[in-house]
């Protein structure tokens, strides 16, 4: 029993995420590119939604990295659940900042989760009058 014992514990330790109800690391991660500049575009606030009846409850929000990525937008205590969600990005600030005009003062991509905690990578590709998104990997 002694040889098993530290074999139990590190086979638990692995499972603890699942155990304890909560969204492995990078469950949901989003990235934008800006098409005209051929970079991704620093400090973009993007926020997280979840679609319940009527109305959307907000989740999470955060700001992307230096390569125009957030790795881990969906809170890592909480098991993402099947449902509709929204990921907003707040793209106006950007524009402003670089002294560009915009079309879209926020682009907002509702997509569906199937499984819990299913992984999903939401990139999106920019411009000032125009974007396009998919459901990445």
């Amino acid at each position: 029993m002694k040889k098993t014992a530290p074999l139990l514990i590190l086979a638990s330790m692995a499972f603890a995420p699942v155990a304890f109800g909560a969204a492995p690391a990078g469950t949901l991660s989003v990235h934008i590119l800006d098409q005209q500049t051929g970079t991704p575009p620093p400090g973009v606030t993007v926020t997280l939604e979840k679609q319940q009846q009527d109305k959307w409850t907000p989740l999470a929000s955060g700001k992307t990295d230096q390569d125009g990525r957030i790795k881990s937008l969906y809170p890592a205590d909480q098991d993402m659940q099947p449902g509709v969600y929204k990921v907003t990005f707040k793209t106006a600030e950007y524009f402003h900042g670089n002294k560009l005009e915009s079309f879209f003062p926020e682009i907002p991509v509702l997509f569906t989760v199937t499984r819990t905690n299913e992984k999903l990578h939401i990139p999106l590709l920019l411009s000032q009058y125009g974007y396009s998104t998919y459901k990445g990997s």
